[in-house]
Parts: structure tokens; sequence; C-alpha cells
């Protein structure tokens, strides 16, 4: 079987972002399929990268062949620019998409929405069936932080959303939490296949002491946050938490990633004088493991908005997977994940004191921190493991490929 995803965002092991679609990739390919992925030149975390032309790059990454199609830089400098960006994908994916040849099922997948289109009219136009993910709520996710405030812009936005949910021979959601929404909008079938992790990139004995060192980390509890730096993730209560915390000399607040509201939170810090806290580049995938290893408890925080009750980020199981405590802003599906596996403690979304209360607790009773990490990551084992849900995706495309088109 040959399956064909379209994924401005896809990001090798070897590259910031999350990799969910390499490394299901990986695994179809070791069962004896063939992935072509055709994604950006650009990087959709950082937005740099090589854009030069409409000629597709071409490169065989661990058996699955990458497809790299035009795309902008500087995706962050602005919303128009971004915008900009996702439609001009959206023609060169399809220009790309249409020159790979004898493909089974057409595999989109949304954020950014508008590449689903270029999914669905590769699936028309070779007579292939269409399968739509859905990793996020958008526009719905858009709206509710104001990102998007035209209603012009929303309306059409929403109309495409349904389209493509009608169309889809599958809708494949992410978070059990996305089913009610996508069947309301006209999708027939709906399979979950959650977000999770590979732990044969975390071993269990991964010892993080030589990045602490290098990191100058000393002995201090670190609790680090891992992901995008954008509107949703409400990084300003995680600086205002550290900031309560500047009295204890003995905890540090990391932050790791990209994304457009970085600039100013790092302005904000310096500006402020918050020095409990250190920013770092973007990790590929890769080395993200030893990272973690060297932290003693992971951050995931969005919006206290009630739309993000919906959604299972994906930073939360690597931090299980990494045997680290969660300290969760987020309220919804993912709290009964981290609640039903005694691994972290919940805190409100948008309360900073309730953040800096849970880092205080957990750093002043390191082996509840560390039986905490341990339950995660036995649970997340048995739960979110990607191998499981790998197979229950492939099960899926082998379905459908099977019924045609």
């Amino acid at each position: 079987m040959h399956i064909l995803l379209i994924h401005q965002a896809f990001a090798t092991l070897d590259e910031p972002g999350g990799t969910r679609h390499h490394e299901l990739a990986r695994h179809f390919q070791r069962q004896g399929h063939q992935v072509t992925v055709v994604t950006g030149q650009a990087s959709y975390l950082t937005g740099e990268g090589a854009a030069s032309g409409w000629l597709m790059r071409d490169r065989d990454d661990l058996g699955v062949r990458v497809l790299r199609s035009y795309s902008l830089r500087g995706i962050h400098r602005s919303f128009l620019r971004r915008l900009l960006a996702f439609f001009l994908f959206t023609l060169s994916s399809l220009l790309t998409g249409l020159r790979v040849r004898e493909v089974d099922v057409v595999w989109g997948t949304s954020p950014p929405l508008f590449q689903g289109f270029s999914a669905w009219l590769v699936g028309l136009l070779k007579g292939k069936p269409f399968v739509f993910e859905v990793r996020d709520l958008w526009p719905d996710f858009a709206v509710a932080v104001g990102v998007i405030r035209n209603p012009l812009l929303i309306a059409l936005s929403r109309w495409l959303e349904g389209f493509l949910y009608r169309r889809a021979r599958w809708i494949v959601v992410n978070s059990p939490g996305f089913v009610d929404h996508v069947k309301a909008r006209g999708a027939r079938r709906v399979q979950v296949v959650p977000n999770g992790v590979d732990l044969a990139l975390f071993p269990a004995d991964l010892d993080g002491g030589a990045q602490r060192r290098r990191l100058g980390w000393g002995d201090r509890f670190v609790a680090l946050y891992a992901g995008a730096h954008g509107l949703p993730n409400d990084l300003d209560v995680l600086l205002d938490a550290a900031k309560m915390l500047q009295e204890d000399q003995e905890v540090l607040v990391a932050l790791v990633g990209d994304g457009k509201e970085k600039p100013r939170l790092q302005a904000r810090a310096a500006a402020e004088g918050i020095a409990n806290l250190t920013f770092l580049d973007p990790r590929p995938k890769a080395a993200m493991p030893s990272l973690l290893a060297a932290c003693d408890a992971g951050v995931a925080i969005l919006q206290p908005l009630p739309a993000f009750r919906t959604t299972y980020p994906n930073k939360v199981f690597d931090y299980m997977a990494a045997g680290k405590p969660v300290i969760l802003a987020i309220d919804g599906v993912i709290r009964k994940v981290v609640e039903d596996a005694g691994c972290g403690i919940f805190v409100p979304p948008g309360d900073p004191g309730a953040l800096a209360a849970a880092i205080r607790q957990l750093a002043a009773d390191r082996r509840a921190a560390s039986r905490m990490g341990q339950a995660g990551r036995r649970y997340v084992a048995q739960h979110f493991e990607r191998r499981q849900q790998a197979e229950k995706m492939l099960a899926l495309f082998r379905r459908v490929a099977e019924a045609g088109s």
C-alpha cells in the first residue's frame, strides 16, 4: 500500500516540532508499506528554511520519502504572512502531490486546514480515497484566542471545515474530545487515534546529568515547558509564576521552543528581571529525550478557554514517557489522563499562583515527584504507545484502500 500524506508542519526526528507523523510513517514502512510526504521547505515551527522556488526537493528520511514543496519563510512575522503561507502551500502541495504515482490512500491533516483541500483534490483527481486527520479544531481554536476576527474569513473557514468533513472517507481525531465537534459538522465515520509517544525514543535509563551540567542547572529543581510560544500557550502566566518563585533559589523555570510570542516574552523577562527563568532554542525531537531527562518536571499550559478542554497536547505524553511529573494548567480530557495515571498536579488554567504553588510542592518533595513521573511512564506505555496507535491507523488505511474510491 502506498500512502500519500500532505502536511505542511511535518517534522522529522532531526527537526524541531511534533513528530507524530514521522513516527507513524516509519512504522508503516517497517510493516512493508510505502509512505510519501509532501511538506514545506520552511520549518512550520520556526518559519526558517530554504524556500527557494516552486520545484520540490526530494529526500529519503529513514525510509520515508519526503517531498519539500514551496512554502514561505518567516511565517510568524504577521498573521497575513502566515495566511499567505497557508494558501501558497495549498497550491504548491497540490502540484507536487499530483506528481506522486501509484497512490492508494491520500492522507490530509489539519491544522493548517487549507492543506486538507489539497489532499481532498489530489484524491479526487487520482480517484483515490481521502482520509482527513483533525489534530486541532481549526478555525474554532483560532477564533477563541482572537487570532481570527474577520467574519468573512471565519465563515469561509467553517464552510471549508464542513466541506472536508463531509467528503472524507474517514475522519481521524487525535483526542476523544473532538468527536462530537466533527460529527456535528458533517463527519460520517470517525476514528480516534490519540496523541502518544514512541517509548523507544525515551530509554528508561537515560541520564540527564551531563545535560544539566552543560546547561548550568546544578541541583536546582527545573520545571520545563517544551513547545510552541504562541498566543494559545498562555506563557505570560508561566512567567508570572516564575516571578513568584524568585525568592526560592532552588527553583528554575525553563522554556524550550519557538513561536511568535517568544521575542516578546524574552523582552518581558529581561525588563522585569526574572532571574530564575531561562529560554532555550528549539531542539529536534531526537534531542528532546536527553533534555527532558535533565529536568525535574514538565509544564503543560493553555489559555483558560472552553475549547481547549478537548485537547490531548502531545507534550504531556512526552513528559510522561520521560518519567517526569506533569504540572498541568489545562482542564478537560487531558486532565483525566493525568489524574488517572497519578502522574502530576492539575492547576486551574490562568492562575499563576496555583502554578507557582505546584512547582514549589514538587520541588519540596522530589521523591514524590519521582514516583509521579514513574507512574506516568507506566501509564503511557499501557495506553498511549506509538506502535499501538500506528497499528490502529494502518488498519484504517487498509480498510479504506481495499474499499477503493
